[in-house]
């Protein structure tokens, strides 16, 4: 192929890119000569399109529209000048710029020396046969539209937001007014007077504009408050409007005023008299009150903070609200501090919560708040909540049998101190009386007091007030300090901050006493009860390490003088005290308490001892529950999972749900004896521990159980079931102080915590995340089971060699597979088949493969039978 005809080739591949590339050109030219005229056409649309010149004298409008006509023909004439059409030869250079070697320029050259030699022009034949091929990859060149450098101020951009705009709030209809603005125009001869309106309904109520023009006359709602806007256009006196829905009484403009404004305040008439008008009977969409009422009685907590949940509806939203708390003094017990007159105070005015997120015509909320610490606190109030739309009105409930409440005291001594704060609050003359009944009740303060801290911070409010009261100078500020050092005291009065686990353990009983005989709230008995336990724990504690410290002859000798008690029988008496409580069965609890103060006195705690015949190590009991925990919220995982999969396939077949949920988990709740074969009697040692002590029902009722044996409960309440035994469990976790032991708490904590993230979203039924905290707490169940084998079997290693020194078999009486024979003659050991640091992380590995192959449905029914048998037996 000669050059020519390569160079003819590469142009006829070429065309459909200079094309393209050529139409680019064009529209790059032209936006970068005529963009000017583009912004002033969009912006002086903008502005008659929002009806600028309606609010403008006809003088300024007409001004404007010669700078706009005039700026537009000068854009247009400056863009003319510098817009060049472009021509193919342009477009195939844009190309060949774009390309390596340009080679559609050089396809164009010819041969300038050696024409007439063949080597020559062979190379140039060669030449022009790779800048051919280099062609195939030519593409159209995409225009350069960007007109930055020509407008710096970003103008265009102006006015293409200011000509959105005017489409979203203007209306097209607005530009023809212009016209009518002319002198001498012919168009109000020819068509008369016109008119137009709006009506603007208040933005609160999130109603659209109406534009009264497109509406037929007859019935017309409309909300209160909206605004009416009308506008006559042509001869003065063509059209007049007529209305009796603004009511307005003082200085009104003309009725046949060109511009009108008024608002909609009642039912009435709206109407346009003249050509083209119109009449509308107008009815006002009132506005109405917001309302609120009480979802129930006033709430207290055992810290003395308060709960008050309520329900607010308003047509078109409550805006704000607040509850006032003004003392009721009709209704105080006027008797000791309380018989004078109290000190005139501000009413207490709360702020209410309102609803975040979605609407707010109808929303339920709590107010939440604590006042313990308040003059008012413990003395009957009334308590006025207001609601408030936006419009300004009111609605409110008033409760006029309520008490304020505040934190109770059940140490005698804290009582009385926070009783005289409360008398010197109300009124300062009770200062005298005060510091005597202060000065006579820490008369003997080694009886009293168990702190000096407190006996010496109350010594020195006493002389304050004495010295306030004598020399006349009981200022606000003087009698707040007092009153918040009174209330120091009283709370540690009352927490103490006592470190013998016996005296916090008799401290604990007595304010438990107290509370019963008081009439405490469900709140205030489940804290009292959790102080009781953990001081339990921590005497129990104690005991056992002194009876570790002692030798058998001391233990045996003991054992004859004391009463000897498990820790899981206090569980369950614990368990039984609060039953009665909740129960309102006061008399029992206090003797059942009683009993337990005597027991307490004189006991000794056994929990398990490894020499003693039947039982478990303390270490080996809380494996042993930790894995039954770590079972059941496999199982419980298990069904949420199957939820989940019903939720998201609800035709699913009910069979098949069942066959997912029986692989092999117990349900939630089931003792470690259930779901044996029949012959199968009793449990093995060690089995009789039940799920569920410590959680406030009867002993050894099972999570998600209730009083009735129910073992139906939802997902989310035998998931805090399992939380709180996982609680209990780690509050009697073996190895305190090691680092095995801490390890495996803070592995337990994260476990609680994921528990609770799961049941949260359990009760949002939001399975997905359900299952993710469900996992989480597996993975830090097997953590902390890790740590804990770990610290048991550092503690076996120690044992070992102790019992290697001091305890040698001299008759070698061990079993064939070289370990020692039990005690007594008892035919088998206590020796573990595996030995080393691994032996309950292996537990744990076979345990899973067990559970695994369960699950298996390709693995023969016998299988699978005798794999759930091996599960529900461990």
């Amino acid at each position: 192929m000669t050059p020519d005809e390569t160079v003819k080739s590469a142009v006829r591949h070429l065309r459909g890119a200079i094309g393209l590339t050529h139409m680019g050109l064009i529209a790059e030219r032209t936006v970068h000569s005529f963009w000017p005229v583009a912004a002033i056409v969009l912006a002086t649309l903008s502005l008659l399109m929002l009806g600028i010149q309606d609010e403008l004298p006809v003088e300024a409008v007409w001004a404007g529209g010669v700078l706009s006509v005039g700026g537009g023909l000068w854009a247009l004439w400056r863009g003319g000048r510098a817009f060049r059409w472009p021509t193919r030869a342009d477009a195939a250079r844009r190309i060949d710029a774009t390309l390596p070697g340009r080679p559609i320029s050089s396809l164009t050259d010819q041969q300038a020396i050696g024409a007439g030699d063949e080597a020559s022009q062979a190379v140039w034949e060669a030449h022009q046969k790779r800048m051919a091929d280099k062609l195939k990859d030519a593409k159209a060149v995409e225009p350069d539209l960007r007109v930055s450098s020509r407008d710096p101020f970003a103008l265009r951009y102006v006015a293409a937001v200011a000509f959105v705009i005017a489409l979203i709030f203007g209306s097209v209809l607005r530009v023809s007014s212009v016209a009518e603005m002319a002198p001498g125009s012919g168009t109000d001869l020819a068509t008369g007077p016109t008119w137009e309106g709006w009506v603007e309904p208040p933005t609160y109520t999130g109603r659209p504009s109406l534009y009264l023009n497109d509406i037929d006359p007859g019935p017309l709602a409309i909300p209160e408050g909206s605004q009416i806007t009308i506008r006559l256009y042509g001869e003065v006196g063509g059209l007049l409007v007529e209305e009796t829905i603004s009511g307005r009484t003082g200085e009104v403009a003309s009725a046949s005023a060109p511009a009108q404004d008024f608002t909609v305040t009642q039912s009435g008439t709206l109407s346009l008299s003249g050509p083209g008008g119109a009449s509308w009977d107008v009815s006002i969409i009132e506005d109405e009150a917001p309302t609120v009422e009480l979802m129930g009685r006033l709430e207290r907590t055992a810290t003395g903070e308060f709960r008050q949940p309520f329900r607010a509806r308003d047509d078109y939203g409550v805006v704000s609200g607040m509850a006032e708390l003004t003392l009721d003094v009709d209704r105080v017990t006027r008797r000791f501090g309380l018989t004078i007159d109290p000190e005139p105070r501000d009413p207490i005015a709360l702020d209410l919560p309102m609803s975040i997120s979605g609407s707010r015509t109808d929303f339920d909320e709590t107010l939440i708040e604590n006042l313990a610490k308040h003059p008012f606190a413990n003395l009957p109030i009334q308590m006025n909540i207001l609601v408030e739309d936006a419009l300004g009105q009111q609605g409110g409930v008033r409760t006029e049998d309520a008490v304020l409440p505040g934190r109770r005291f059940f140490d005698p001594l804290a009582a009385a101190v926070i009783e005289q704060r409360r008398d010197l609050l109300w009124n300062r003359k009770n200062a005298q009386r005060v510091s005597q009944v202060l000065r006579a009740v820490s008369y003997r303060p080694d009886e009293v007091f168990r702190s000096e801290t407190a006996f010496l911070k109350l010594r020195v409010a006493i002389r304050r007030l004495e010295a306030g009261y004598t020399y006349d100078t009981l200022t606000d500020d003087l009698i707040e300090e007092t009153a918040e050092v009174l209330w120091e005291i009283a709370v540690q009065l009352e927490d103490g901050d006592l470190s013998d686990a016996l005296e916090r353990l008799r401290r604990a009983q007595d304010r438990l006493s107290e509370a019963i005989e008081n009439g405490a709230t469900d709140d205030e008995i489940a804290q009292l009860m959790q102080e009781l336990r953990e001081a339990m724990q921590d005497y129990m504690r104690q005991l056992a390490e002194q009876s570790g410290q002692q030798d058998n002859n001391q233990q045996a000798q003991n054992n004859q003088d004391t009463q000897e008690i498990t820790g899981d029988q206090l569980q369950e008496m614990l368990d039984r005290l609060q039953q009665l409580m909740e129960e309102g069965r006061t008399a029992e609890a206090q003797e059942l308490l009683e009993q337990l103060r005597q027991m307490m006195e004189n006991m000794q705690v056994t929990q398990g001892q490894q020499g003693q015949q039947g039982q478990q190590s303390e270490g080996q009991q809380a494996m042993e529950g930790l894995a039954e925990t770590l079972r059941q919220q496999q199982g419980l995982s298990d069904e949420a999972f199957g939820d989940l999969q019903e939720q998201f396939n609800p035709n699913n077949q009910p069979g098949q749900q069942q066959q997912g949920q029986q692989q092999g988990q117990q349900q939630p709740g089931q003792q470690q004896g259930q779901g044996q074969q029949p012959g199968q009697q009793g449990q093995q040692p060690g089995q009789g521990q039940q799920f569920g002590q410590g959680q406030g029902g009867q002993p050894g009722q099972q999570p998600g159980q209730g009083q009735d044996g129910d073992m139906q409960g939802s997902l989310a309440d035998r998931q805090q079931a399992l939380r709180n035994e996982l609680q209990r469990q780690q509050n009697n976790l073996p190895g305190a102080g090691t680092p095995e032991g801490e390890a495996a708490r803070d592995a337990l904590d994260r476990a609680g915590r994921a528990m609770e993230g799961a049941e949260e979203a359990l009760r949002n039924e939001d399975f997905a995340e359900a299952l993710d905290n469900q996992a989480d707490a597996i993975e830090a169940l097997r953590e902390g089971m890790r740590e804990l084998g770990e610290q048991l079997a550092q503690q076996q290693q120690q044992g070992q060699q102790g019992d290697q020194v001091g305890n040698a078999d001299p008759n070698g009486r061990r079993d064939p597979l070289g370990r020692e024979a039990g005690e007594t003659g008892r035919i088998g050991t206590d020796e573990q088949l595996l030995q080393g640091e691994d032996v309950f992380r292996r537990a744990r590995e076979l345990l899973d493969e067990i559970r695994r192959r369960s699950g298996d449905q390709s693995r023969p029914d016998q299988e699978r039978d005798y794999l759930k048998r091996l599960l529900d037996r461990f």
